[in-house]
């Protein structure tokens, strides 16, 4: 295949450009697409939001037709595969532990002069190794905003979840300061009621019980972020503290059947600080250097009780994790069709971890229940960036990375990792408002440090060892993107993606017993989506915004017991989703629903058990209005049909591949329905 060979033969490219800002203006009343160096870049001026009347960067960002926000992965380690779809003044924000749609969310939006939507690639644009981005442009103007939100969940129980949050933002020119609070008493989806249900081999029915599901959530946490200008670059400081607790019980009771009533408490209490620094200076007229250095910690206590007649289980975690990063980027735009950008990064990731499982007051031992992991790993890149003509544009990238993970406790181990991963994509536009994107890139996963370590499920009575031999996932990706857009914001959108995947990570035996992450072989993965943003202006409900989705997804992958051949385990093989909104009178009201309109079904794969899993279709509806320019109210109705989860294990008496079938356990819950209430005061 063309991409194929594309990337086999792609070299190793060190220099690269700034993303520079799109200058073109935009008549207010639509986006267009810029003309000459920038072709691919859409530019919203506020205007464009006008009608939504917005309170900050994340409205404005999530108002963009066809475009879906991304946050990133802060779990990934190393700058290089955390960051998320969105940049501000063309940079990435610095922080990881300080999610995007926070860090926009602190952004006022009048504080926007506009945002640009990059599609493809474009010269000077960082595109973070994604084919679309949005980049957020802030005006230089001086502007001040403190802002506090009351916010409460409320459920059908009379349980109220309140949440606080005060923030303040500051901007004059290129300094801006921020700073945000925020705490929250509340519920997740871990609280429900419902019925576990068993039965025998043959189907009949051995035992019933109710279940009551409860789970608490505590979270208080600061950050801060400072810009100034320093030693003729930009100098940008963040921090950030955390302090997160979660609390969940488990209360089954018997109704018919032999067995026993069952109870199992959990709670996980973190604490987690981070702090970062940014600097980006120009050292020519068509060069730029960045430097970037994080620092991470985390501490975690984990404890787990479980308590019935046959006596009394528990397992705890006490860990400490860390991270360091040191990266450089050099940036060297030539001419207005080309930009170069190279550079390296260094990373030092550590966890240090102890597990005890014990049972009836009996140790158990667990394979890897104490295990300090460590990764240093670096990794070089390069990538150039060719505006061919107006209508062609082709990006090409080179990343090798070079690891070495360390394992010491119950194991001693240490292995090497180089990987290469090339990425090419040709974005070809050949009409005005269409455009297609093909795109070829090798993928390689990073693997969790977790894994590495025994874990529990004690509610469900499962317990996993720890792997020590894990190998990180290898994907080949092939896709192609065609793009149309219609009605100033209507869009429609298909895409097609096949993956050749190494040594995908699932479930795997493991001597005495026990079971663990590991790499059950090759496989292939493929995808089809269809999606369309459909402004309804023109039939005859003005400023109002229809949107669908359609995915349908394929695989297939070798069981390492059976041999046989299934989807890799835990894929929905269709998904779906519509969703509507209108805002009136310019803004003051909006109202709009959101419906996922399939059942999400999947199937995990176990040693001893196979779960299948199938959720209903979720419901939720918005209302908003705006009194006054500085104060929002906001009323959200949430799971509206009370949706049902049902996940049915099908338990084996030992490896299923060789073990009868020992029973068939059905649980079905429901969350219930909450009312959402947020006020929203600029002070």
């Amino acid at each position: 295949m063309k991409l194929h060979a594309m990337i086999a033969g792609t070299g190793l490219l060190l220099f690269g450009s700034k993303a520079f800002a799109a200058q073109e203006t935009t008549p207010p009343e639509q986006p267009a697409e810029t003309s000459g160096e920038q072709q691919g870049v859409l530019v919203y001026p506020p205007s464009f939001f006008a009608s939504a009347s917005p309170n900050t960067a994340l409205d404005m960002v999530q108002r963009i037709p066809g475009f879906g926000l991304d946050t990133g992965n802060s779990g990934a380690r190393g700058l290089a595969g955390a960051a998320g779809n969105v940049l501000i003044d063309g940079d990435r924000p610095t922080s990881k532990s300080d999610s995007l749609d926070e860090v926009l969310r602190r952004i006022p939006a009048s504080s926007v002069e506009r945002v640009e939507l990059i599609r493809g690639g474009a010269p000077g644009i960082d595109m973070q190794g994604r084919s679309v981005v949005a980049n957020v442009v802030l005006k230089k103007t001086s502007t001040e905003q403190i802002t506090a939100e009351a916010n409460v969940y409320a459920y059908t129980d009379a349980y109220f979840g309140p949440q606080l949050r005060l923030q303040y933002s500051k901007q004059k020119g290129e300094k801006q300061t921020e700073a945000a609070i925020f705490a929250t008493t509340d519920r997740t989806g871990g609280t429900a009621d419902g019925r576990r249900t068993r039965y025998d081999a043959a189907g009949s029915v051995i035992q019933e019980a109710d279940l009551d599901l409860w789970d608490r959530l505590r979270n208080v946490n600061a950050r801060g972020t400072l810009q100034r200008r320093v030693a003729g670059g930009k100098l940008r400081l963040n921090g950030l503290a955390d302090f997160h607790n979660m609390e969940n019980r488990q209360l089954l009771e018997i109704v018919s059947g032999a067995g026993t009533d069952d109870r199992t408490e959990d709670e996980a209490r973190t604490i987690s600080g981070e702090f970062g620094v940014n600097w980006t200076r120009p050292l020519s007229a068509t060069t730029e250097i960045e430097l970037t250095g994080l620092q991470r910690g985390n501490l975690l206590r984990f404890e787990s009780e479980s308590l019935n007649a046959g006596g009394q289980s528990t397992f705890d975690i006490d860990s400490t994790s860390g991270e360091s990063i040191a990266r450089s980027i050099l940036r060297f735009r030539p001419s207005k069709a080309w930009a170069f950008e190279g550079g390296g990064e260094v990373a030092y990731n550590f966890l240090d971890s102890t597990t005890a499982f014990t049972q009836g007051g009996t140790p158990v031992p667990l394979p890897n229940a104490s295990v300090f992991v460590s990764e240093l790993r670096g990794e070089a890149f390069g990538q150039a960036t060719w505006q061919a003509s107006p209508k062609l544009t082709a990006e090409l990238g080179l990343r090798v990375e070079v690891s070495r993970i360390s394992q010491s406790g119950d194991t001693e181990q240490s292995k090497s990792f180089l990987y290469p991963k090339p990425r090419a994509q040709l974005t070809w536009r050949p009409a005005a408002n269409h455009q297609l994107r093909l795109r070829a890139q090798k993928e390689v996963s990073q693997l969790n440090f977790s894994d590495f370590v025994a874990s529990t499920e004690v509610n469900l009575g499962t317990v996993i060892g720890g792997n020590a031999d894990l190998e990180p996932q290898k994907d080949l990706i092939l896709e192609a993107v065609y793009e149309h857009r219609f009605w100033k914001k209507g869009v429609f959108e298909l895409t097609a993606q096949h993956r050749e995947v190494d040594d995908i990570i699932d479930i795997i035996p493991l001597v005495g017993g026990f079971e663990a992450v590991g790499n059950i072989g090759s496989g292939t993965r493929d995808m089809f989506q269809a999606r369309l943003t459909l402004p309804l202006d023109r039939l005859g409900l003005k400023n109002g915004l229809l949107q669908a989705r359609g995915s349908w997804f394929w695989s297939e992958a070798t069981d390492p017991l059976t041999g046989e051949k299934r989807r890799f385990s835990g894929e929905v093989p269709f998904g779906c989703g519509i969703a509507f909104s209108q805002d009136l009178k310019g803004g003051r009201f909006s109202y709009g629903f959101d419906h996922g309109c399939n059942v999400d079904r999947f199937v995990r794969y176990r040693v001893r058990e196979v779960r299948r899993q199938a959720s209903q279709p979720y419901v939720s509806a918005y209302g908003q209005w705006k009194p006054a320019a500085d104060l929002t109210i906001r009323l959200e109705f949430g799971n509206l049909t009370n949706a049902e989860s049902r996940v049915l294990r099908e338990i084996y008496d030992g490896p299923r591949n060789t073990a009868p079938l020992l029973r068939r356990e059905l649980r079905q819950t429901r969350q219930g329905e909450w009312l959402f209430l947020q006020v929203r005061k600029i002070l």
